[in-house]
């Protein structure tokens, strides 16, 4: 029996279909409200003994107010900020919640601190500059980026790590990627220590800007000689380079095979595909802080299956979605394949969210941010299917082209809630046709779906309760829209718009 919808909602979502059809930049999402919500995470996990720093996302009118129930000693709260600064305290979970009040009103959150031995519990969140800066970046242009996170709201929405990625180092001698001769130096000073280029004149007080927002840093390199753009890389001074990112103060490191190829040998001797993660990976969490760590060797040797195992957190299950932006159902579709090695502390990465203003790597160059070549409703799609997939979610675009069409995507609370859920579940695939598919979300609360269309014309769909695992929910959310349907009937059936991904959540009785 076909769902009835309720008569606003349906109002609502005829209007936005409509326009959507059309495939112009329609914003779906409402705007953040003036009273408070606080977003992000329920659940965080840290190392005892280590330094925490927490900024709690949070939206609504300025100035808010914070406040933490049961904050455990050894932490301390800033009320006008709402950022958690300290020392992570001893083995155990930690039940807080905290609280955010303005003019307009109050919001509650539970969250809870699992200090122990797994750190990323939920997908990072954040931004990268590859897809944007390439070899163009500059620490200015890092700094750059954490203010703007921080002023478009997006820190507010739950985005917490600014991670600079290739090219902040030196490079030996100029190269195809490499033509700026202030990027050129000895790669290492006497000491054997890396050597920042000229762009980044200091790295230390980089992450320390990063922290003092309540964010977190992120840094680069490859277990090679060099990295992929030709840069130093850490090779036979990995313990030494573990100890300097961790002395600098970063809380992130992107592992880059790169030219580690070379020192291995043959791709298909998987001790060796291991060995150089094994090793930083132990490196890491030797060190005095918490670092999450990111593999990034391209979906080799099966490294869903390993990852965790040699200490990584999130790794890469294929090659850069930069060269395969019109492939992102079908990169989706592969990646819910891997779904049981998706799990809290252990995150399959399909790559980074490129939409609004991206660059772009054409015939050995880097160019400029342009409008990025998917449709707005591929665009939608883009964050409906990493949010499904409960995969890291890192921003890689041009920050100071950040429009609201692009910013409402990026910070939907309901769909950011359901990839930081803390089941971690990768949605399972069910109903594929030529035409699509529809995506099924176990949640603490309930369910997530997706009903996907491939096709360039909108296309009728249908999902029955019972295939969900919840029969009879008792609410449903439309999440881009941000309006509640009235469940009727057995069933759910929509036109979905071409190339969109509708979201709903399911909420029991």
């Amino acid at each position: 029996m076909k769902t009835v919808l309720a008569i606003a909602a349906l109002c609502l979502w005829s209007a936005a279909a409509s326009v959507q059809a059309a495939d112009e930049r329609v914003i779906l999402s409402p705007a953040p409200a003036a009273t408070p919500r606080i977003n992000g995470p329920t659940i965080y996990g840290a190392r005892p003994g280590h330094p925490l720093l927490y900024r709690i996302p949070c939206t609504g009118q300025r100035p808010l107010t914070f406040s933490a129930e049961s904050l455990p000693e050894g932490l301390a709260l800033d009320a006008a900020t709402g950022i958690i600064t300290g020392t992570t305290p001893p083995r155990g979970q930690y039940a807080i919640t905290f609280h955010a009040h303005n003019a307009q009103g109050h919001a509650e959150r539970r969250w809870k601190l699992v200090a122990g031995d797994t750190l990323a519990l939920t997908p990072s969140m954040g931004y990268n500059h590859w897809y944007t800066h390439y070899n163009r970046i500059t620490q200015e242009l890092m700094e750059q980026a954490a203010d703007i996170i921080v002023s478009s709201g997006m820190a507010d929405a739950g985005y917490q790590y600014v991670n600079v990625d290739d090219c902040w180092m030196n490079a030996p001698s100029l190269s195809k990627y490499q033509t700026d001769p202030k990027r050129v130096g000895p790669v290492r000073d006497a000491a054997g220590n890396i050597q920042p280029n000229a762009y980044f004149p200091d790295m230390k007080r980089l992450a320390d800007y990063m922290h003092a927002k309540g964010l977190k840093a992120g840094i680069y390199t490859s277990p090679g000689p060099r990295t992929c753009a030709g840069f130093g890389g850490a090779y036979q001074h990995e313990e030494q380079d573990a100890r300097q990112f961790a002395a600098w103060g970063f809380d992130f490191l992107k592992y880059d095979w790169c030219s580690y190829g070379h020192v291995a040998g043959s791709k298909s001797d998987l001790a060796a595909m291991q060995k150089p993660y094994r090793l930083m990976g132990g490196l890491l969490q030797q060190q005095d802080r918490d670092i999450v760590f990111n593999l990034c060797q391209y979906g080799m040797g099966d490294v869903w299956k390993w990852g965790a195992e040699v200490g990584g957190h999130s790794w890469r299950t294929g090659g850069d979605l930069g060269f395969e932006l019109n492939r992102i159902f079908e990169i989706a579709l592969k990646n819910c394949q891997l779904r049981d090695s998706n799990k809290p502390g252990a995150w399959n990465d399909p790559d980074y969210i490129q939409i609004g203003w991206i660059g772009a790597q054409r015939n050995g160059k880097f160019e400029m941010s342009h409008p990025c070549p998917l449709t707005p409703n591929e665009q939608y799609s883009f964050m409906s299917l990493w949010c499904l997939m409960s995969c890291p979610l890192f921003y890689s675009g041009d920050m100071s082209k950040l429009d609201d069409f692009t910013l409402r995507i990026l910070c939907n609370p309901d769909l950011i809630d359901i990839n930081q859920d803390t089941l971690g579940q990768c949605a399972r695939v069910t109903g594929q046709t030529k035409q699509g598919f529809v995506l099924v979300k176990e949640l603490d609360d309930g369910r997530a779906i997706g009903l996907a269309n491939q096709e360039r014309t909108a296309q009728h769909m249908t999902i029955k309760w019972t295939d969900t695992g919840l029969a009879h929910p008792a609410r449903v959310r439309d999440c881009w829209r941000g309006v509640d349907i009235k469940p009727v009937g057995e069933q759910y059936e929509v036109d979905v718009p071409p190339r969109f991904v509708e979201v709903l959540r399911l909420y029991p009785g």
